[in-house]
C-alpha cells in the first residue's frame, strides 16, 4: 500500500463503521431503526459536538436557512430566513436570525432557545432536546417534563418563505407556546448594532404581524397557523457571539431585536405552524402548504439520496435565470465552479433541462472570450482564465451524458469559436497564445486561475505564465472543437499544443509535469493542476506518462477527502487551515484538501485502469459515508486540512464537491 498514507486505515475504519457493502446494494442498513441522519441527546447537549455540525437548506428562489443542529447560531451567516434583496443590492440578507421558544405549563416557562453571550451560553434550552432527526427535513424533539413538543424546519420551493411546525406530541395538563422571533435585516457579510433608525413598529397581518425595520427592506410576515396572541415588548438583545466568526478572526458580537412574542394554546396531537415570509400567507393553507413542500424532498435515507438532495439545493432559479451557487453559505454563483459542477448536480440524474438553464444563462455573460470569474451583469469581475475553456468540459459531459451532439451545435459552436479566437488573438489580463501555441496568462496583482486566494500582500500562488491545467485544458477544447465543427486549421493547432505541451512541461527523470512555465522558468511543485492532462476526454500525454502523472499524486497528494494543493515534501506546504483570513489564505492553496478534484482522479484513474481500478474508486467513494453527519450534515465541504485527520474546513457545503462525487459514482457504474 505504498504512496497511499493513512488513507488504508481512514477507508477500513469508515467501512467497518458504516457498513458499507450494503451501500452497493442500494440498502444501507440503518441501526436500531434510526433515520440514516441522527443524532441523539448525549450528542447534541454535547456543545463541543453539537455546535460543529450545521444544517443548510434552501430554496429554487435564491433563499435559505441555516444554524446549528441545536439552533444556536454560530455564524454571521446563519438565519432562519436569508433572502436577496434585490432593491438593495446583489447580496443575500438576514431577516429572521433566530427564533426562542417557550413552553408553558401550570404557570411555569422553559425557555428552549440557545444564543451565545459573552461568558455563556443562554438560555440552554438545548439541555431538554432528546433528538435531531433529518429525514427528510430537519426536525427536533424536546422533552420538558410531561411535554414532548417536535419541531419541524422547510423552506418553501418558489417562494421567501420559512415554516416551522410544532406538534405537540404528549402533554398531561394545558399547555401554551410562545414564540419570541430574532430579527437582523442586515447584509449576511455584516453584523448589526443597536440604533435609533430602526423601526419598531408593526402592522397586523392575519394571524401576525408585519415587520419592516428599515425602509430599504421587504416587509417580513410573522404568521401563526391558528389564533394568537402578538405581545408587544420590543427589546434588543445585545452582543450575541458567533465563535466560528471569532475563530476565523472577524468581528463577532451583534445586536438582535426582538419585537415581542406570539403566544397560543396547542393540544396534544395538535400542530401549529409558524411561517416568515416576504409576503402574506394564508393562514389556514400553511398545513397543506408545508406537506406539499415535504412530498417534493429526496428522501435522505442513504449517502446516495443525501448527495442528490443536495445538488438540488446549489440551483438557483430567480428572473428568468438559472444560476449554480458555488458554496454556502457565504458563496455566490462563480464561473469555473458552475462548469466544473454543473454536470454532476444535474445531468447525473437526467436533469438536461436545467443544464442546458444553466449554460445558457452563463452564455448571456459571456463577454469576448471570457465568462465571469464571479457575479453576473454590471456586478461581475472577469478575472478567471480557466472558466471559458471548463465550458468546453461541460459541454462534453453533456453529449457524453446525452448523446445529444445536435443541440450543442445549434445553441452554442459559435460561441466556442469565439472563444478560441479570443485565446489565439488575446483577450484580457495578458491572455494571450504564443508561437508554441499555448496559451499565456497573467500580470501582478491579478489571480486568474483556480488557485486564485490574494491577501494583502496579493496572490498567494500568482502562477504567472503558461499554468499545466490552463493547456491540458485548451488542448482538449481545441480537439473537442474540431470534432463538433471539423475545422482542419484547429486541428493542426491542436497538434501543435500537443507537441509542445509534451516538451514544455514534461520530465522524463522526474516522472511528472511541471505546474507553470514562464520563459525558462519552470516551477515543479507538486500540485494536483498536472491531473487534468490525464482526466480530460482529450490528452496531450502517452499512456506511460499518465501513469507516472497519477502515481505521483496517488503517492503524494490522495487522501480520503480529496486532493491536496501541495506536497507536504514541499517547504511552502500548510497542514492545517485555521486563523485569520491572512493566514487561512496562505494555506488555501498550499496544502489545503479539495474534495471536488477526486472526480478527475477518479476519471483518469478508470481511464488507466478500468474495471481493476473500480474497487479502489469506490474505496474513495465509501469513506464519505461518515462526512454526511460531520460539519454540514448531508452534504459535503468545501476544503479539508491536509493532515491527518482531514477536518472539514471552509463553506459547510460547496457544489463542486457534491457534483463530483455525484460524477464519481456515475463513472463507477459505468464500469
Amino acid at each position: 500500500m505504498k504512496g497511499y498514507g493513512n488513507i488504508t486505515f481512514i477507508f477500513c475504519y469508515n467501512i467497518f463503521l458504516s457498513g458499507w457493502k450494503n451501500y452497493f446494494y442500494g440498502n444501507l442498513q440503518t441501526f436500531d431503526q434510526m433515520s440514516y441522519i441522527h443524532f441523539d441527546k448525549t450528542q447534541l447537549i454535547n456543545l463541543n459536538y453539537s455546535l460543529d455540525r450545521e444544517i443548510i437548506r434552501t430554496n429554487r428562489g435564491g433563499s435559505y436557512t441555516s444554524t446549528t443542529i441545536i439552533g444556536c447560531n454560530t455564524r454571521k451567516y446563519h438565519g432562519l430566513l436569508v433572502s436577496p434583496q434585490p432593491q438593495i443590492d446583489s447580496q443575500l440578507h438576514v431577516l429572521l436570525s433566530t427564533v426562542h421558544e417557550t413552553v408553558i405549563q401550570r404557570g411555569a416557562s422553559f425557555n428552549l432557545g440557545i444564543n451565545k453571550y459573552p461568558g455563556n451560553y443562554s438560555p440552554r434550552g438545548h439541555k431538554y432536546l432528546e433528538d435531531f432527526d433529518s429525514e427528510p427535513i430537519p426536525k427536533l424533539t424536546y422533552r420538558v417534563g410531561g411535554v414532548l413538543l417536535q419541531k419541524e424546519l422547510i423552506l418553501d420551493t418558489n417562494r421567501d418563505r420559512v415554516m416551522i411546525r410544532y406538534t405537540l406530541l404528549d402533554a398531561h395538563s394545558p399547555t401554551k407556546i410562545r414564540i419570541s422571533p430574532f430579527l437582523a435585516f442586515r447584509g449576511y457579510h455584516e453584523l448589526s448594532k443597536a440604533n435609533d433608525r430602526l423601526d419598531q413598529s408593526f402592522k397586523k397581518a392575519p394571524n401576525g404581524a408585519i415587520f419592516q425595520l428599515y425602509p430599504e427592506y421587504s416587509p417580513l410576515y410573522l404568521q401563526v397557523s391558528k389564533k394568537n396572541d402578538f405581545h408587544s415588548i420590543p427589546n434588543w438583545y445585545h452582543n450575541i457571539e458567533y465563535i466560528q466568526e471569532r475563530e476565523r478572526g472577524y468581528a463577532y458580537q451583534e445586536d438582535l431585536f426582538v419585537p415581542g412574542f406570539f403566544e397560543f394554546d396547542i393540544e396534544k396531537g395538535e400542530s401549529v405552524i409558524f411561517s416568515a415570509g416576504l409576503t402574506e400567507a394564508d393562514p389556514a393553507t400553511r398545513q397543506r402548504a408545508f406537506e406539499k413542500e415535504l412530498a417534493r424532498r429526496i428522501p435522505r435515507n442513504n449517502f446516495e439520496n443525501c448527495l442528490l438532495n443536495s445538488a438540488g439545493q446549489f440551483i438557483q432559479k430567480r428572473d428568468g435565470k438559472t444560476h449554480v451557487i458555488a458554496g454556502y453559505p457565504w458563496f455566490g454563483w462563480w464561473g469555473r465552479d458552475t462548469f466544473i459542477a454543473s454536470p454532476g448536480l444535474t445531468l447525473t440524474h437526467g436533469d438536461k433541462d436545467t443544464f442546458l438553464e444553466i449554460m445558457d444563462t452563463m452564455v448571456a455573460d459571456l463577454s469576448g472570450a471570457l465568462f465571469p470569474n464571479v457575479g453576473s451583469g454590471v456586478m461581475r469581475n472577469m478575472n478567471s482564465m480557466d472558466a471559458p475553456l471548463w465550458f468546453f468540459w461541460s459541454l462534453q459531459q453533456y453529449i457524453a451524458f446525452t448523446g445529444d451532439e445536435k443541440t450543442v451545435k445549434k445553441k452554442y459552436l459559435e460561441k466556442l469559436k469565439g472563444i478560441i479566437e479570443g485565446f489565439k488573438n488575446s483577450t484580457d489580463f495578458n491572455i494571450h497564445m504564443q508561437e508554441s501555441g499555448l496559451i499565456y496568462g497573467g500580470q501582478e496583482g491579478i489571480a486568474l486561475t483556480w488557485m486564485d486566494a490574494v491577501n494583502s500582500d496579493g496572490p498567494v500562488t500568482p502562477r504567472i505564465g503558461c499554468p499545466v491545467e490552463i493547456n491540458a485544458l485548451w488542448y482538449n477544447a481545441l480537439c473537442f472543437y474540431h470534432e463538433l465543427s471539423g475545422d482542419q486549421e484547429i486541428a493542426t493547432l491542436a497538434e501543435q499544443v500537443k507537441s509542445s505541451f509534451v516538451s514544455t512541461y514534461w520530465d522524463e527523470k522526474k516522472g511528472y509535469l511541471a505546474d507553470v512555465v514562464d520563459g525558462n522558468h519552470k516551477d515543479w511543485s507538486i500540485r494536483p493542476n498536472m491531473l487534468f492532462a490525464v482526466s480530460l476526454p482529450h490528452s496531450p500525454l502517452e499512456e506511460s506518462q499518465m501513469d507516472r502523472v497519477l502515481e505521483v499524486i496517488k503517492s503524494k497528494l490522495l487522501t480520503p477527502r480529496g486532493l491536496r494543493t501541495l506536497s507536504p515534501d514541499d517547504p511552502g506546504y500548510k497542514g492545517y487551515y485555521f486563523g485569520d483570513q491572512y493566514v487561512r489564505d496562505r494555506a488555501y492553496h498550499n496544502g489545503t484538501v479539495w474534495a471536488w478534484l477526486l472526480g478527475h482522479f477518479a476519471e483518469g484513474y478508470l481511464k488507466l485502469h478500468g474495471k481493476s481500478g473500480k474497487h479502489f474508486i469506490e474505496k474513495i467513494i465509501q469513506s464519505f459515508d461518515g462526512v454526511m453527519t460531520q460539519y454540514g450534515i448531508g452534504t459535503v465541504a468545501e476544503i479539508y486540512d491536509g493532515d491527518p485527520p482531514h477536518r472539514p474546513k471552509g463553506a459547510i457545503s460547496q457544489a463542486w464537491s457534491v457534483g463530483e462525487l455525484l460524477r464519481m459514482m456515475h463513472l463507477v457504474k459505468k464500469v
